[in-house]
Parts: C-alpha cells; structure tokens; sequence
C-alpha cells in the first residue's frame, strides 16, 4: 500500500447537501480545498497561469450556479477534474482554432516541486535522478504518473477524467515505475562496494 497521507483524501472537506442549500461558507471550503490542485492541473494543460486560474474559477462560478445538482454528484473530485480538463482543452480549441486529437500526447505536464518529509531524507543527488527520471516520461505518462502519486487519484478516476481504461492507467503506471526505477538502480550502481567479492 503506497503513502496517502499528503494526498488528498476521498471525502469532499464539506457535506454537498449544504452547496445544494446555497451555504457560501460551504462552498467556499469547497473551492480552497480543490483549486491548488486543480488550478496545477488546467496549467499543465494550458502552460499560461492566468488562463489556468481563470478556467478553474470559471469551473466553480458553473458549480455554483448550477448548486441544487451539486449533492447528486456521486464522486465530486472526478466531477471537477472533467470540467477542468473540458474547460482546459475548450481553451486549447479556441485558441488554436482547431479540434485537438490527441490531446494528452502533446503536453510536457509539470510536477510540482513540493517535497513530502520522506522525500528530503533522500540525497539531492538520487532526488534529482527521479525527478529526471519522471521528466523523461512520455506525456500521457508522465500526467497520470501525476495525478495518480501527485494528486492521490485512484486509477479508476484517472481512467474515467483522461477517457482511459484502467488497464490503460496501470499500464501507464507500471512503465513509468519501471523506468524510474533504472534510472534509481543506476544511481546506486554507481557508488563502490564496501566489500569485494570473493
């Protein structure tokens, strides 16, 4: 079982029922909770900052407008990486004027550099071989290396906001541990032996 506690947990940080009511405060709590996330997330799709804050405010002025839906939505985490990533490519769309294809096979996704307290426990050196490791990753899989360990999703709800399956996602995982995990073998390779070998 992998490390969750710097994700994000399952449960919304308020009850939806009390959106649906029209309490602000509730909704408020909503927004703070998601929008660091989702606001990374719009940026490594739209690479401008001010385009991703907007398409993720834009998101929640919907929401709210839309609040009496809000306590129907089953998995409301989902709910807002969908309309963020909609919202995203829309943005892409009008601003290439074309229809985008493939969009997840173009974008050099960016990971945060925010360290967990087991991670600075490890040399700067072999954090810098995985951090080279994951920036080498193909695109699609470099983002659901991230929304998966980065964002704490679980792969049926990378499979369900990227329109993948899920077999799809755990491919997509086991190729990017794999190849993290050469490049982090190598970086220990790479030091002498304490003993020779008889």
């Amino acid at each position: 079982m992998r490390n969750t506690s710097h994700h994000i947990s399952e449960e919304p940080p308020v009850e939806l029922q009390r959106i649906g009511d029209g309490d602000e405060q509730a909704f408020r709590q909503l927004f703070q909770y998601y929008s660091p996330r989702l606001n990374q997330f719009a940026y490594s799709i739209v690479k401008i900052k001010e385009a991703a804050t907007e398409i993720v405010d834009d998101v929640f002025i919907k929401l709210w407008k839309q609040r009496e839906n809000v306590p129907s939505i089953s998995n409301i985490r989902v709910y807002l990486y969908v309309a963020v990533k909609n919202s995203s490519l829309n943005y892409l769309s009008s601003k290439a004027h074309r229809q985008i294809t493939e969009p997840f096979n173009h974008f050099d996704i960016a990971l945060s550099r925010e360290q967990a307290p087991d991670e600075k426990m490890i040399s700067a050196e072999l954090q810098a071989k995985i951090t080279s490791a994951i920036e080498s990753l193909p695109p699609r899989c470099k983002m659901i290396f991230k929304l998966v360990r980065e964002d704490g999703l679980r792969y049926k709800d990378v499979a369900e906001i990227l329109n993948l399956t899920v077999n799809t996602v755990d491919a997509q995982m086991v190729i990017a541990v794999k190849r993290i995990s050469e490049k982090v073998q190598a970086h220990f390779t790479a030091f002498p032996r304490k003993t020779a070998k008889k």
